[in-house]
């Protein structure tokens, strides 16, 4: 391909192509095949222009040689464009035929003629508004059509053909800025899945680009990895966690036949999938549904400014009927009509919370609505589990001591043996253990039983077995430590967690876990203080003297150990009684009363899946800083859409002011009322935090 260097800079250059036309097909092929090299972050081909942008990190000379060599394949060419190019292809046809429409008209139509044809363009919002009073509303459609009606009446048509010229481009507008901000937040929520491992056509393995992969080809997916399109099992059997779909929160068996969904996590097991979605197209409309479903739930503050622009309608009429009354002049009150506040508070303001939504989506942060933004920018307090959420995720054994005649090893096959039915961050970690030391078992026990927050029950050749907390195995179930080794027991060590193992009410093996304390976990708490949360506390199921000691080194107001999940539930109870709002931190099974209970869950996404769908927002687990982040986006959140209220409120007076006094024409009002709708809502698409760094491109990699 033939192409010349328009602009080049260290990371960031801009060619143009030498087409006679770039259709909006081969310009997404374009983008796809210069996104699959390893040094391109971001792309960006315009069909219009024919120009590429591309930003990149290292050398430019093996994107300008792949750009040389690059062929469009007409024979795999896909029918389908992406969303967002349709969307915008889509609005600029739209805006180009309402705008060319509007110039045939002013050239074209005879001025004897241009009353009927303004008359019978005002039918569709007479009739609107008609239906909105009929339905018992006094919304700004009955605004508009009343303003169109007195401009037809006053047989001042021009005015009412640009006032009907000024809503159509309006409704072409907030559409296309609603949807725009909706499909940018799905964008930052697809799966950033850029390698699969699918059949060549010989059978073969190969490592392949997602966005090269077609529908009908065969991908293969294995435990603890991500599905990464939809499709169909045909070969192979696999345990899926799908609970972000279905709610379900036990893998469900996948064998031939089955489909399976891109999103979803194979838990065990291994399948080749044929692909029947390529990259985007189920998952995205799911996401988007999500989206639009989670705008329900709007913020008090959102919600109180949307309901005020409802309730000033009323008052609209009046003072248009008062300006009328005063100055015998329908200008001056058709002026008044055309000023309204509902449509900036009610495009401005969901888009706010979209775009912070997807901000934080971009920081690896997934909230599920606006009212859980605001109720963290007014939380005053932050409970937070240890085990996994304070401490890393990923806790391991450091020792593992025999009681009663077992050997070390013995033991740690009877505990790894238990715990791999019900995986969670401790009951990995023993399998783990288990697994370096090559210790395999056969399945010796009974049925499995699952205490939440205990630990586990069975049965062993016909002795009970138990697996578990201090409090499940010792208080519970009453097992003993043997009379001559109780000093040993009395000996081990306060500085890791316990498990403790029993068989036979008699106490077989305690196992050490080491649960380091996340590095980043005393700045945290220290940066949560600044941001106004006046108390930081921890629970945990831990001893006392452990969770001391964490409690201690990360520098909480409060702690409680030994809690089991009603407990956690109790004190998130206690402090609402209080009249504190209250964010809970949590990452496993245990955690969920309490996620359910607070103002705002946010659970770890290398949780418990239960944990994950119950809470109201999701952050990665290998940085808790997104607390912080995700605060800082809540409060200047919260500071937005006030500003946003403040601005449409007192512009919009002015301008019917200036209306009602004879300043300003009505077309003028209008005017100056949309632009600024679109300005404050293009302002509430920007980002919140300072950008970091190029991730708003067509394509952008994680």
């Amino acid at each position: 391909m033939k192409y010349s260097v328009l602009h080049s800079s260290p990371r960031r250059m801009r060619v143009h192509l030498f087409v006679v036309r770039l259709s909006a097909v081969q310009a997404e092929q374009l983008e796809e095949y210069l996104f699959s090299l390893e040094n391109v972050d971001k792309v960006r081909a315009d069909e219009r222009t024919g120009n590429v942008t591309v930003n990149f990190t290292g050398g430019r000379e093996d994107i300008l040689n792949a750009l040389s060599e690059y062929r469009y394949d007409r024979e795999t060419e896909k029918n389908e464009i992406s969303h967002g190019r349709r969307l915008s292809r889509d609005f600029e046809q739209d805006l180009l035929a309402h705008v060319t429409n509007r110039v045939l008209r002013w050239l074209f139509v005879p001025d004897v003629l241009k009353p009927f044809v303004a008359a019978v363009q005002a039918i569709p919002f007479i009739v609107k508004g008609l239906k909105s009073l009929l339905h018992g509303k006094l919304d700004v459609s009955v605004l508009d059509a009343a303003s169109i009606t007195v401009s037809l009446l006053a047989s001042d048509h021009s005015t009412s053909t640009s006032i009907m010229f000024l809503l159509g481009l309006s409704e072409i507008l907030e559409d296309y800025t609603h949807r725009k901000s909706v499909d940018d937040l799905a964008r930052s929520m697809e799966l950033n899945i850029d390698k699969v491992w699918m059949l060549d056509e010989n059978g073969k393995q190969v490592l392949a680009h997602v966005y090269s992969v077609k529908e009908g080809d065969t991908v293969i997916v294995r435990t603890a990895t991500t599905i990464p399109l939809d499709g169909i099992v045909i070969s192979g059997e696999m345990m899926v966690n799908q609970s972000s779909f279905t709610g379900e929160s036990l893998p469900v068996l996948k064998k031939a036949g089955a489909t399976v969904y891109a999103g979803t996590v194979v838990e065990e097991g291994e399948c080749c999938i044929r692909v029947i979605h390529t990259t985007g197209q189920g998952r995205y409309d799911r996401i988007v549904r999500m989206i639009e479903e989670s705008e329900k739930l709007k913020s008090e503050t959102e919600t109180q400014a949307l309901h005020l622009a409802d309730r000033l309608v009323p008052y609209s009429f009046l003072f248009t009927g008062a300006v009328y009354l005063l100055t015998r002049n329908w200008a001056r009150a058709i002026s008044v009509l055309m000023v309204d506040y509902s449509c900036a508070l009610k495009l401005s303001m969901p888009i706010a919370v979209l775009s912070a939504m997807r901000e934080c989506a971009r920081h690896s942060i997934s909230v599920k609505g606006g009212q859980f933004l605001e109720n963290i920018a007014g939380a005053d307090t932050v409970v937070l589990d240890k085990t996994g959420t304070l401490t890393c995720s990923r806790p391991t054994v450091a020792e593992v001591i025999p009681f009663n005649g077992y050997e070390e090893a013995e033991a740690l096959r009877l505990a790894a043996c238990l715990e791999e039915h019900y995986p969670h961050s401790i009951a990995n970690a023993v399998v783990k253990e288990a697994e370096n030391r090559q210790l395999f078992h056969e399945e010796r026990h009974s049925r499995v039983e699952y205490i939440v927050a205990h630990g586990i029950a069975s049965s062993i050749e016909g002795k009970k077995t138990v697996i578990g907390s201090h409090h499940f195995v010792f208080e519970d179930e009453h097992c003993i430590v043997p009379e001559e080794e109780k000093e040993k027991f009395a000996r081990i060590s306060d500085s890791c967690s316990h498990l403790y193992l029993a068989v036979g009410g008699v106490l077989a093996a305690v196992i050490l876990i080491e649960d380091p304390l996340r590095p980043e976990a005393p700045a945290i708490i220290r940066d949560l203080r600044q941001r106004k949360i006046d108390r930081i506390v921890m629970l945990t199921g831990d001893s006392e003297r452990t969770a001391a000691a964490i409690a201690a080194k990360v520098g909480v107001d409060d702690y409680r150990s030994e809690v089991l999940p009603e407990d956690k539930s109790a004190y998130i109870k206690e402090a609402h009684a209080e009249g504190r709002t209250v964010i809970m931190v949590g990452d496993g099974v245990n955690d969920s009363p309490a996620l359910s209970e607070a103002d705002c869950g946010i659970a770890v996404s290398d949780g418990a899946a239960i944990a994950r769908e119950i809470a109201d927002v999701t952050i990665a687990d290998d940085d808790l800083y997104t607390l912080v982040t995700l605060k800082d986006i809540s409060d200047l959140l919260t500071r937005r859409i006030q500003r946003n209220y403040r601005f449409i409120m007192t512009f919009n007076s002015a301008l019917i002011l200036l209306g009602a006094f004879g300043v300003l024409p009505a077309s003028t009002s209008a005017w100056l009322h949309n632009l600024s709708t679109l300005a404050i809502s293009a302002d509430s698409m920007s980002n919140l935090l300072p950008e970091e760094g190029p991730r708003n491109a067509v394509r952008v990699k994680a």
